[in-house]
Order: structure tokens, then sequence, then C-alpha cells
């Protein structure tokens, strides 16, 4: 089954990995993961593969996130292999970040939550006009994870602020904007840009594929976006968006007073956290406190049942308004796991991930 969910190929001087759930848009499972480590462990040493390509398959994109359901009823039963899950996750996470060869992600489609952990570290991150980027966890009472904080701390201004937040797609143009990717390759010619890594070098096939991304929307929003996001709390933020002439901050809003209270607080902790904690692997380790945290929470269980179990998108938040989030929630989140922590960085490490 798990080569089923994993096809793993070699293609001249490429080695292919193709996330292979389409049904449920290529979702990720704990096997998934394992068997895309092996394979990178696998290529590493091995002459004949210069480059290393991941994709999805199917129309709609690479990878939709981690398998929710699985999380859902693990949550619900008080089991620790969603934990387990995330800690090999977090791992692939850093290990695509560091690869020695090229790892280029196609970023076609969908490409969200676990989606964006297993390209947006890539070395050549490929976008195009049909993908759709987010990391929409709040929505579901967690956290934006998968390195997700580390590179939304990155992105210029607030934006990282706001897309963590809202939880909003973006696409090829904005994603380029925000540092979630490189490239814009049309569609259309993935098949000869992919075609062309069998057998040439990463900047010889990119430099006859890369074309001009379609316009965003991002880049014109952030006079309102750099001012509403910079304050301290997520009450103060809603409150500038609200005071806010430009109408996309009151759908902003509007859309953040609908996620998650305790996630909203967190996630503005853990951005603000992640500027200040150096290499990827150090955040990888605070987000994976704060997803063992949020296996044991209420609006974890109720996001998932709200938005994909029962699909009545209403969730009954815990606490259900901001105000009655306190500091002894969130920093909850934050607290050390025991002996069961997830140690990636050398205690001296000041290294950051090569872009």
């Amino acid at each position: 089954m798990t080569e089923e969910h994993v096809v793993v190929r070699t293609e001249g001087r490429t080695g292919v990995v193709t996330l292979n759930r389409p049904k449920a848009l290529n979702a990720l499972t704990h096997d998934m993961v394992g068997t895309v480590a092996a394979a990178l462990d696998r290529w590493e040493h091995d002459p004949e593969v210069a480059t290393v390509v991941i994709t999805g398959a199917g129309e709609r994109g690479l990878c939709a996130g981690g398998d929710i359901r699985s999380i859902y009823e693990d949550a619900r039963a008080g089991g620790k292999a969603s934990a387990a899950f995330w800690r090999d996750e977090y791992r692939l996470n850093a290990r695509i970040a560091r690869y020695p060869k090229p790892y280029v992600a196609v970023m076609d489609g969908i490409v969200m939550g676990g989606g964006v952990g297993v390209s947006a570290h890539g070395s050549v991150r490929i976008v195009t006009e049909r993908s759709k980027v987010a990391m929409p966890e709040t929505g579901i009472g967690f956290v934006p994870d998968v390195g997700g904080t580390y590179l939304l701390a990155l992105a210029p201004g607030e934006l990282g602020t706001h897309l963590a937040l809202t939880g909003a797609v973006v696409g090829a143009r904005d994603a380029l904007l925000c540092g979630l990717a490189d490239h814009f390759v049309p569609a259309d010619e993935l098949p000869a840009f992919l075609a062309a890594l069998r057998t040439e070098e990463v900047p010889e096939a990119l430099g006859r594929h890369v074309r001009e991304a379609p316009p965003g929307t991002l880049e014109a929003d952030r006079a309102w976006i750099d001012h509403c996001y910079a304050a301290d709390t997520v009450e103060e933020i809603v409150e500038r968006l609200l005071a806010s002439d430009a109408p996309a901050a009151g759908e902003a809003a509007k859309t953040i007073l609908g996620r998650s209270p305790v996630a909203l607080k967190v996630t503005l902790a853990a951005l603000r956290r992640a500027r200040e904690l150096g290499p990827l692997e150090r955040v990888l380790e605070q987000e994976y406190r704060v997803s063992y945290a949020a296996l044991s929470s209420a609006d974890l269980v109720e996001g998932i049942r709200a938005q994909v179990i029962d699909k009545d998108r209403s969730p009954r938040w815990t606490p259900g308004t901001l105000v009655e989030v306190t500091e002894a929630d969130v920093a909850r989140y934050f607290a050390p796991t025991g002996d069961g922590e997830l140690v990636l960085a050398a205690a001296d490490s000041p290294q950051e991930v090569p872009w």
C-alpha cells in the first residue's frame, strides 16, 4: 500500500517522487512520509541521480496536507499516533531543506499544510497558474506547522502573519512574493521542463521554461497588511483591520473572527517567536511542542469535525472569543513535552536554510 501511495522511480538523471493518493488530494500518511525519506536517503549518494523531483498524481494538486481524518480519530481516542507522524514529518521537512542535491518541487494545483512542508523547503520551487498555496490550519483549530511558521516569519513585512491567521490561499505571483516559491512555469510547459531535467542541469532547464507569473493581489495590499498585522495582539489586529478603509481588510477581519481564538493567539505567538529562533530546525522543534499540545485540545477535534467530518462549517470553539483566551492557555502550547521532545538542531547551530 505504501508503494502505491508514493511512486518512486528514476528517469534519466532524475529521481522522481510522486505522491499518489489523488482521490484524497495526495494527503500525507505516516507511511508516505517514510517512503519519501527512504528515497531521499537512497538517492543522496547515488551518482546516477543528479536531481530530485517531487510532484503529485492527478489533476488537482501536489498535496492538500496531512491526513486529517486520521488525526481526528487519533485525537478523539487520546492516542499518540499523530505525534509520531509529526516527528517523522518534521524530520523530513528539515531533511528536504538541507538536501545536498537540487530538490525540485512542482507546486502545481493545491499545495496546503503538509504539502507546503514537502515542497517549500526545497531548493527549486515551481509554481504554475493553477497553484493554490496556503497554510489554513487556524480554520481547524490547529497552528501552522511543517516549518510553516518559519517560512511565513520570513515573508516580507507582515504578509506571513496575514496568511497564517486567515489561512488565505495565494496564487503563483503572491507565493513568489512571500518567498514560498522561486519560479513560475506555465502548467502546459511542465512536461517539457521535467523531461529536460532527465538530461540537463537544473539552471539550464529553468532557463528555457521560466516565465513571468500572472499578477497577484498582495503587493497592492501591503500598506494595510503591514500596518494592521504589526499589532501586538490578535484583538488589536482585528481592530485595525475593521478600522481600515480597504474592503479586503474587513474581509480578513471577518475570516479571522471565524477561526479558533486559541489557535489564532498561539499562531501569532509562534510566528513572533520563530523570528528569533534562528534555523529551521529550532522552529520545527517549537512547532512539535505546539502540535503535541493541540492534539489534546478541544478545538482540533471540533475544527476537523466542522470542516471535514460533518461539514456544517459551524465550529464551536473553546474558548469562544479572543478575550477569553488567557496567557496561560497560550503558554501551554509552548511547554516542553518531556521525554518526547523533538531534537533537530545542534545546541550551537546558527545555520539558516539557504535560499
